[in-house]
């Protein structure tokens, strides 16, 4: 019989400036993030507020995790029905939730006959996964793994070791070995990874349709119908990881799937994540094909919380909130309006503008982004420095057109000369 609420149990305390709480986070969590930049207590669509009670603009949706905004009445209704019901069992055993997650993912991802998923709890596990997945393929007599420069894979140590970023990898080598990198969007280079009978040593190719933390750059279009093309010549992985782009990110389902980027590939792997739970933790592991589906063997690989009943009715509720208000269309349409009204601005610090779908990168004409990025906080408006040159944006998909201009209006108003002087 289920326990009545008890109204004398603890609930998280709100009340505190910013200020206070950001003093008792430095001395109870670990330094791995530096101080918050900001202390949220409530959040609804694409706004939150703070400690203090100030409202923020949220651009970036939790690294493009909140794709339906805040506390959006839909998700927060099928977890806390879910949860009132079952709200995790361990994977000896199954539930409705996760079976249908799975099927779901593989009419979305069009994956063949004989696919299957694995679920996790992050974009780093479902990485980690298809890690080992790549391994499987061939073993010992295909010990290569390619990624690319400016890959962002994970920060656990086998999606550590596809992760480009020296500063992320260094103190912590020796790393998973057998990774090499090529130049990002180099077809010439990507040809000669598989030249002169090297390429049967290949187990797996790792990419990023658009690589996310190093400045939203997309793969120029060919690169991936190439990369499938060596792949299957040689017998070797092709694994997409759409942790970021992926769930509607671009305004497909999965950003290969646009024409420009994928040219109607068929990978033999994808990771999800991020977006995925609409904010609740679940990640994703698809599996083309019964020869890479199998790969994993009963008791190569598992996870406690992966595909536990919550995240998998997250899943499947933001699933059908895109489906139901139409927000792929919404996503597709604003986004090129955004980045038209950006470029269009004509401001001499904004030397480009980047990306698909509500996934933008806003490059700048000198490395103050770190700047720029501060004064939008001082504005009420939340967006990412990701390099020293480039803003990200990754908003809810439930942004308007009128909070949008918000930004734009941010831009256009920053002086001519920020950062000429440093």
């Amino acid at each position: 019989m289920a326990a009545d609420a008890d109204a004398s149990v603890p609930v998280p305390v709100t009340s505190g400036s910013v200020a206070e709480w950001t003093d008792r986070y430095t001395h109870a969590l670990m330094d791995t993030f530096g101080a918050p930049q900001r202390v949220l207590v409530r959040g609804e669509g694409p706004y939150v507020w703070d400690a203090d009670g100030r409202r923020y603009l949220d651009l970036l949706g939790g690294i493009a995790v909140n794709c339906l905004g805040h506390a959006h009445p839909t998700l927060t209704a099928a977890i806390s029905a879910q949860l009132g019901t079952l709200g995790h069992v361990s994977n000896f055993f199954a539930s409705p939730a996760q079976i249908a997650l799975a099927e779901r993912l593989l009419g979305l991802a069009g994956a063949p006959a004989g696919s299957r998923v694995f679920l996790t709890n992050s974009g780093t596990e479902a990485n980690e996964a298809a890690f080992k997945l790549a391994r499987r393929n061939g073993g010992a007599d295909r010990p290569r793994i390619l990624a690319l420069e400016g890959a962002f894979h994970g920060r656990s140590m086998g999606a550590l070791a596809l992760t480009h970023k020296a500063a992320y990898r260094e103190p912590f080598e020796p790393l998973p070995g057998g990774v090499e990198f090529l130049p990002f969007g180099d077809t010439d280079a990507l040809r000669a990874a598989f030249a002169d009978g090297t390429g049967a040593q290949v187990a797996a190719l790792f990419v990023e349709p658009i690589q996310g933390e190093a400045g939203v750059r997309p793969l120029p279009p060919g690169y991936l119908a190439l990369a499938r093309e060596l792949t299957a010549q040689h017998g070797a992985l092709l694994i997409l990881d759409e942790v970021q782009t992926g769930m509607g990110r671009t305004g497909t389902w999965l950003a290969h799937q646009h024409p420009s980027l994928g040219g109607g590939i068929v990978p033999d792997a994808v990771t999800l994540a991020k977006g995925l739970g609409g904010g609740f933790p679940v990640g994703a592991l698809v599996a083309y094909g019964e020869r890479t589906a199998t790969l994993l063997h009963r008791g190569q690989h598992g996870t406690t919380f992966g595909g536990n009943p919550v995240a998998g009715a997250a899943a499947l509720a933001t699933i059908a909130v895109i489906e139901r208000d139409g927000l792929l269309a919404h996503v597709t349409e604003l986004g090129a309006r955004l980045r038209g009204r950006i470029q269009g601005l004509h401001h001499p610090l904004v030397a480009q503008v980047r990306g698909e779908g509500l996934l933008i990168g806003v490059e700048l004409a000198r490395p103050v982004a770190a700047r720029v990025a501060a004064e939008a906080l001082a504005a009420g408006i939340i967006v990412n420095p990701c390099t020293p040159t480039t803003v990200r944006i990754a908003p809810p998909f439930v942004l308007t057109d009128d909070q949008a201009a918000v930004f734009v209006d941010f831009l256009a108003a920053l002086p001519h000369d920020l950062g000429e002087d440093d």
